[in-house]
């Protein structure tokens, strides 16, 4: 337990990404930030001023197109280089050369949209039938009442480094700055950093050790509340001001513009959740507190393995056996896919010190997907791998059928193929154990870390989100002590008196990078509505509901969330999906509860 991390260069080569698909060197990156700012500049002197004929703009867009595949290349593998390693001074000055030239590319670019809005209705109609770029201009249509003029557009565009600065001090504080010190428990020191706190210890078994490393964890986070509330109004303070000088009547509505998502589709992911999923959590957490015997459930308990002493171990080598039984039944290409994955080395694997916490999927257009994991050889990790592959197969069968512009879904339907990656991982599993224990194993693992994670954590964040820009919207400037008071509230509201909230629940806020990306937290909930829906419809019908996944997927941006899902023969603009989602989650909480019954009943 209380080994410290090893140090980047000391972790074996093949458990690391190889980014050289991207640029073999970190010369060629620098060679290629200068060259697009060149293209860039050249880009504006041909057309600035002259996109007033149909044909001329689609070759502006095209040539518009190709300066953002490069752009978007270069912005990932500063990305990848960063993430890896936080601490790396070489990947810290590449991040901060791209963030700086980023601004100087973006603001000579910022004309196209401006001058393409300029048509007149029967223009931009007229291009919208005729050009290979539909679904990217009809987005753009849409925002045309909140355009400003071409100069203050341009000027926002050259400001973006500032506008995105608050996010990249977040990641500052939290990885570089915030000093956790190790703690002492049963005379052994154990190192305490966000990598360790949430990957091993969050779901220690020992009610003790949990109690103790959320107590340090949370002492540490508290001394720097005021730097990260600050830092977070400033970025909610910008989005206000940018909402307000595009004339939207509310924050909200401008952040949910591009997600091409209705007002009300966003409040009724969260109030459903909110009023039907809380009760069946509060059956879950009482559940939790029984099978540990604890006299109190405290909110630290909540991550807790409803049987930690039945966690599958499982290698690098030994997950493929999984990942590719679950995800055999979206067929040979799908799969090939994944077995590129691990063969070419798209996934970094793995744990050293300064590598930053969770999971994502990187999908750069010029080159194919990055999956960022910490394996820590526990079995989740196949459900974690699982949904990141999801992520690479979306993009991999977007980018292939579609342009650049019209390859990115919504954020909106961007977590469905993930979290529906999760599912097949649980069908699979089932399928191949009538064990008791190793059932129980696998529903725990979907209840607490595909639904608890995922509809849940996130869903709070969304609630609370939503709470802080009512706040904003108002007029308001927010301090730690207010955001501390709106967590507390949204987990209070949500788990009632199922669950004691510790001293230190209250800055959880303090830990999420989504709230510096918008409205994101609250599309896991909407993707793993779709998902489940899915993966049942996978289960049930076979062959013709995964062709139409498939399709959905190849799809892309090329469609508004709502058609796409439709292509999947799932209607997002009822609340029937969500509904018939909240019910499969009480059921497998119930299943949990009658296992734990059976196997409490033959233990004695």
């Amino acid at each position: 337990m209380g080994k410290a991390l090893p140090f980047r260069n000391d972790v074996p080569t093949n458990e690391t990404w190889d980014t050289t698909d991207l640029f073999l060197s970190d010369q060629q990156f620098y060679e290629m930030i200068e060259q697009t700012i060149t293209d860039a500049k050249a880009f504006n002197q041909n057309y600035s001023g002259r996109l007033t004929d149909i044909d001329l703009i689609e070759t502006a867009l095209d040539e518009y197109a190709n300066i953002l595949i490069n752009l978007d290349k270069m912005a990932n593998f500063a990305e990848l280089r960063l993430s890896v390693d936080t601490t790396n001074p070489t990947a810290q000055t590449l991040s901060s050369k791209f963030s700086t030239s980023y601004g100087k590319i973006a603001s000579e670019l910022a004309f196209v949209e401006s001058e393409i809005l300029e048509l007149n209705s029967n223009q931009l109609a007229q291009l919208i039938s005729t050009s290979k770029y539909p679904h990217y201009l009809t987005k753009l249509k849409h925002r045309q009442p909140y355009l400003l003029a071409p100069e203050v557009e341009k000027t926002l565009a050259s400001l973006s480094p500032t506008l995105d600065g608050a996010y990249e001090l977040y990641g500052i504080t939290k990885m570089l700055d915030i000093d956790f010190e190790s703690f002492e428990h049963n005379g052994q020191s154990y190192p305490l950093d966000y990598a360790t706190f949430e990957n091993e210890y969050e779901d220690n078994p020992d009610e003790s050790f949990r109690t103790k490393s959320f107590k340090h964890f949370s002492e540490a986070l508290k001394k720097y509340q005021h730097t990260t509330a600050a830092t977070y109004n400033m970025k909610v303070q910008q989005e206000k001001i940018e909402a307000d000088l595009r004339g939207y009547d509310s924050v909200i509505d401008y952040l949910l513009q591009d997600q091409e998502v209705t007002r009300d589709m966003f409040d009724r992911q969260i109030d459903v959740i909110m009023s039907d999923l809380a009760p069946i959590m509060q059956k879950y957490a009482k559940l939790l507190k029984r099978v540990h015997g604890l006299d109190v459930m405290k909110f630290e308990d909540l991550k807790v393995s409803i049987d930690p002493e039945f966690e599958p171990e499982i290698s690098i080598e030994d997950s493929k056996r999984y990942i590719y039984g679950a995800l055999n039944v979206l067929g040979k290409d799908y799969l090939n896919m994944v077995e590129t994955a691990y063969e070419d080395r798209w996934i970094d694997f793995a744990q050293n010190k300064g590598k930053e916490t969770g999971a994502y999927c990187a999908s750069p257009y010029a080159s194919h997907s990055y999956v960022f994991i910490s394996w820590t050889g526990k079995m989740t990790e196949t459900f974690v791998l699982a949904h990141e592959l999801g992520h690479a197969g979306h993009f991999t069968l977007a980018q292939h059928q579609q342009n650049y512009l019209e390859s990115e879904a919504s954020m909106y339907f961007v977590e469905a193929p993930s979290t529906m990656n999760e599912m097949l991982m649980a069908n699979y599993l089932f399928e191949h154990s009538d064990d008791p224990k190793f059932k129980r194993w696998v529903i725990g693992s979907i209840v607490s870390r595909t639904y608890y994670h995922n509809m849940v954590t996130h869903l709070l964040e969304a609630a609370y989100q939503r709470e802080v820009y009512n706040k904003v919207d108002a007029g308001e400037s927010l301090t730690a002590p207010q955001l501390n008071e709106i967590m507390r509230d949204v987990y209070s509201q949500f788990f009632g008196d199922s669950v004691k909230l510790t001293e230190g629940a209250e800055l959880t806020w303090m830990r999420q990078p989504h709230y510096y990306m918008g409205l994101y937290s609250y599309t896991y909930s909407a993707g793993l509505t779709i998902g489940t829906v899915m993966s049942q419809r996978i289960q049930n019908e076979g062959q013709i509901a995964v062709e139409q996944w498939l399709d959905t997927l190849r799809a892309g941006g090329s469609k508004s969330p709502a058609d796409l899902a439709s292509i999947a023969g799932i209607d997002i603009t009822t609340d029937q999906p969500l509904r018939a989602t909240i019910q499969y989650i009480g059921k497998l909480v119930n299943e949990l509860e009658q296992l734990t019954d059976e196997i409490e009943a033959t233990d004695q």
